[in-house]
């Protein structure tokens, strides 16, 4: 019997940053009522000059200050590093990401919702295929007809964005630091599929360009559910970082990427203006993830009729799906413990976590090195050693820090322990709540109901544990390993 379905429960989330280079381009206007009005025609300038997709009377017209569904595609187009380029083989673009944005002014939020580009559908005077494939047989005009097929929902606009605009909008807001849970890489030296070459180390760092687009579209040993939560987090942490001036100032620059970048089928002032107005809304409100609800099978990703009608509801009411952002696989071979009744899920780990601290010693950090004393059941360090490093903050100054990362056994799910020198990085700013327990303070960081990071802080530097991609570790689990750490040689 062929092994049951993967339960699929997370967004392809790259589509956020579609949503956060139109918040980008967009907030520029809202810093004052004279200045949105200024912008209008510069705004519809930048959509016009990207280019205007004729999708044929497929699109519904929304009233002034009605909510409005926006369907954003970023357009996947191959590396020049891959095998087919190299050999001089080229084909069409594919969509890469299909995402829902819902602005609703009632709501007080907005809505995404990012569809597989697995998912099986049925492509208009095609037949049943891939949903990506819509794009490369017919462009946005059929992607948007097989969308508003599989959903039945009223959508108002359409935005095609090209992916290399990602770097320069990385590189214009001064790159962005970012936790990255484990080494990325990829050299293309060995036999199997060819992916882009990646070489991206574990730890708190700064990544610009080519290294954050890199590290986005990473999707080899994963899975897309994994590789949506990693773009879902990097873009959470930009966002985190780049201030509402900071876009009023770059704003020229930006609207000039905007208009290389992307096209559209808006074309009159009036549609931007309606646009702006609840674009710039959204900026001030939160985001709620709407997890698509299918299975994963060999080949595609399906959803029944049903599955559909829930996730279309919860994107229309604007409410967020619960939970972890999905369910991971397990690594072939990897054996998976059970959790005895009324444990917590964790196991001991104090030797293997001593060992890993001596060798960061050896590997020359300088500063009090905390270790856990706790893992997940069936994880595992990753590598024989962990990462010691220099992180480079926005003053130039450079400070000792280090990673040690856990593997739960399962793809593409890491969580582990950092270090640093640096008092204030970014992702420290503004707990959720600060905790007294044992002695210690800890602070923590939540993603609505999950519990994403909890840090501390001594005298000589701060120290943090974080949850996986996925946030697949319990409260009780992040807390019990953060208060199973223990300093080198005590105090």
């Amino acid at each position: 019997m062929p092994p049951e379905p993967e339960e699929y429960k997370g967004p392809r989330v790259l589509s956020r940053m579609l949503i956060g280079a139109l918040i980008i381009i967009t907030a520029a206007a809202s810093a004052t009522a004279v200045a949105a009005f200024r912008e209008v025609d510069r705004v519809g300038d930048a959509f016009r000059a990207g280019g205007t997709l004729n999708l044929g009377g497929e699109l519904a017209e929304a009233g002034s200050g009605k909510p409005q569904t926006l369907m954003l595609i970023g357009s996947d187009k191959r590396a020049d590093t891959s095998a087919d380029v190299r050999n001089g083989v080229t084909g069409g673009a594919r969509s890469d990401t299909i995402i829902l944005v819902r602005l609703d002014p009632s709501k007080g939020a907005t809505a995404l919702l990012s569809l597989p580009r697995d998912l099986k559908v049925n492509i208009p005077g095609h037949g049943p295929d891939k949903l990506n494939a819509a794009f490369a047989i017919g462009g946005p005009k059929l992607t948007l007809k097989t969308v508003k097929e599989l959903t039945g929902l009223r959508i108002n606009h359409v935005i095609n964005v090209d992916f290399r605009g990602f770097r320069e909008v990385v590189n214009e807001i001064g790159c962005v630091y970012v936790d990255i849970d484990r080494r990325y890489f990829n050299d293309n030296s060995g036999p199997g599929p060819d992916y882009a070459t990646i070489d991206v180390k574990q730890g708190y760092q700064k990544l610009c360009g080519q290294s954050a687009l890199d590290y986005v579209r990473y999707r080899h040993e994963d899975t897309d559910l994994v590789r949506a939560a990693r773009q879902q987090e990097f873009l959470r942490q930009a966002k985190q970082q780049v201030s509402v001036s900071d876009l009023i100032e770059d704003r020229d620059r930006l609207l000039k990427i905007f208009s290389e970048y992307v096209e559209s089928d808006i074309r009159s002032n009036r549609e931007v203006l309606r646009l702006l107005q609840l674009a710039v809304s959204a900026a001030r409100h939160p985001i709620r993830e709407v997890h698509f609800q299918g299975n994963i099978g060999a080949s595609y990703v399906t959803a029944s009729s049903e599955q559909m009608k829930r996730v279309t509801d919860e994107f229309l009411g604007v409410r967020a799906t619960r939970g972890p952002r999905g369910k991971a696989k397990r690594v072939r071979g990897a054996k998976r413990k059970r959790r005895p009744a009324g444990s917590d899920g964790l196991e001991d780990a104090a030797q293997l976590g001593k060992d890993q601290a001596l060798k960061a010693v050896a590997l020359g950090a300088r500063i009090p090195i905390f270790y856990p004393r706790k893992r997940v059941l069936g994880s595992a360090f990753a590598g024989t050693e962990p990462r010691v490093y220099g992180i480079r903050a926005p003053d130039g100054k450079v400070y000792n820090s280090y990673r040690m990362v856990i593997h739960t056994g399962e793809l593409g799910q890491y969580y582990g322990l950092q270090g640093t020198a640096w008092k204030n990085p970014p992702i420290l700013e503004d707990p959720s709540e600060k905790r007294k327990i044992g002695g210690r303070t800890y602070e923590l960081h939540y993603d609505g109901d999950r519990l994403r990071l909890v840090a501390w802080r001594t005298k000589e530097a701060v120290y943090w544990i974080s949850n996986t991609l996925l946030l697949s570790l319990t409260e009780e689990q992040m807390l019990g390993i953060a208060r199973s750490a223990a300093r080198l040689g005590g105090g």
